[in-house]
């Protein structure tokens, strides 16, 4: 079904924007007494031995040149993880020395907010971005939850407020709210549930309502809209990433190459969905070309998850359109090392804020079990 209207910010004329509801802090004061000292770096043929079991996971996407610059930061961290009784989360887009090398949990935003759910582990460190750690502390909200880097943010998640939540339910009055995951917890706090690429459709149907109010991403509610009788009302944000794909550029690789496969994320605009051959969540594009093992294949998404695929599947051939997320590439491995070492940098949600968003995130979780 077509969508039934897309409301932007300059719909409503001056929104005023609302408190941050997540603070961030380099190092609290009450933590200062647990920080550990920094071990050596230096490459060394006991560093060499204790680290080719995990060479072996990514030899087919780092070098043997580069491995030596990465090697003693992932002992390091991995032996930290142990002392601070820390669990590594990380979604598809952290590239591979992160994702093979010191992740624990690995996967989509919905399959971390599942797993954040059951970690028992007193740190949470999140390799991704703001509002996935938002998501893991509401989930925890007595453990201790990082981000390696405070500016890694979202493009989605800063095009809405709270605010622009009340005044779209003013505008609609009645009219249920679902909110995509890459949002702060401010607006997560505001709506009815939660939820992610690959049970977008799920969530909209199972409120069983003629008109559903859908944010941020206008292209995800676009091919929702297309999957379902349920009227949708959108709201005019995008990914950075996605949104800079073209039905052009795909149709380039078909004139080069008439058998390679194409598959797209639902965040792409229509016309680059028109084009490809499968359209899915990351977890859901990665289990396609696991299934579908092609010879040749573009994943139109954030092109890391090409490499941590081709890591795992070295026989399939990854082109890569390439279009990299800014935010997600602050993650690094020093940073890691520093936040587990300073435990920093520490998320933290306003309780009031805290207890309305847990709600529709939880909704969303309970509904797929």
């Amino acid at each position: 079904m077509p969508i039934a209207g897309i409301y932007g910010r300059e719909d409503f004329g001056t929104v005023v924007e609302q408190p941050a509801a997540v603070a961030h802090g380099r190092v609290s004061p009450a933590r200062e007494a647990r920080v550990l000292p920094r071990p050596s770096l230096e490459w060394t043929a006991e560093i060499e031995r204790a680290t080719a079991p995990v060479y072996e996971r990514v030899k087919a996407v780092i070098t043997p040149v580069e491995w030596p610059l990465m090697a003693p930061t992932i002992k390091a961290i991995n032996e930290l993880k142990v002392e601070r009784n820390a669990v590594i989360l990380a979604h598809n887009y952290q590239t591979p020395e992160i994702f093979h090398c010191v992740a624990d949990i690995r996967g989509d935003s919905l399959q971390l907010a599942i797993e954040a759910s059951k970690v028992k582990s007193d740190v949470i460190v999140q390799c991704g971005v703001h509002f996935m750690a938002e998501t893991s502390k509401l989930l925890n909200p007595d453990k201790t939850v990082l981000i390696p880097d405070r500016r890694a943010g979202c493009s989605l998640a800063s095009s809405i407020t709270g605010a622009d939540v009340r005044l779209l339910r003013e505008r609609f009055p009645g009219v249920p709210v679902v909110a995509y995951v890459n949002t702060s917890a401010d607006v997560k706090a505001e709506v009815d549930i939660c939820c992610t690429s690959s049970n977008a459709v799920h969530v909209v149907e199972s409120l069983g309502a003629p008109m559903v109010i859908f944010l941020p991403d206008q292209y995800l509610a676009k091919y929702v809209a297309s999957k379902t009788s349920v009227k949708i009302i959108a709201w005019k944000g995008a990914c950075e990433v996605h949104e800079r794909f073209t039905g052009a550029e795909l149709r380039s690789f078909r004139e080069a190459d008439p058998s390679v496969q194409i598959i797209a994320h639902p965040e792409c605009p229509p016309d680059v969905l028109a084009e490809a051959d499968f359209t899915g969540s990351t977890a859901h594009m990665i289990d396609w070309v696991r299934n579908k093992r092609p010879k040749r294949v573009v994943m139109i998404t954030e092109c890391s998850m090409a490499d941590n695929v081709k890591a795992e599947l070295p026989d399939v051939e990854m082109l890569r359109p390439c279009n990299l997320c800014p935010h997600m590439k602050r993650i690094t491995l020093a940073k890691i090392l520093d936040s587990l070492l300073y435990l920093r940098e520490e998320v933290s949600i306003d309780p009031l804020i805290a207890e309305k968003a847990r709600r529709s995130v939880e909704r969303m979780i309970n509904l797929r079990n």
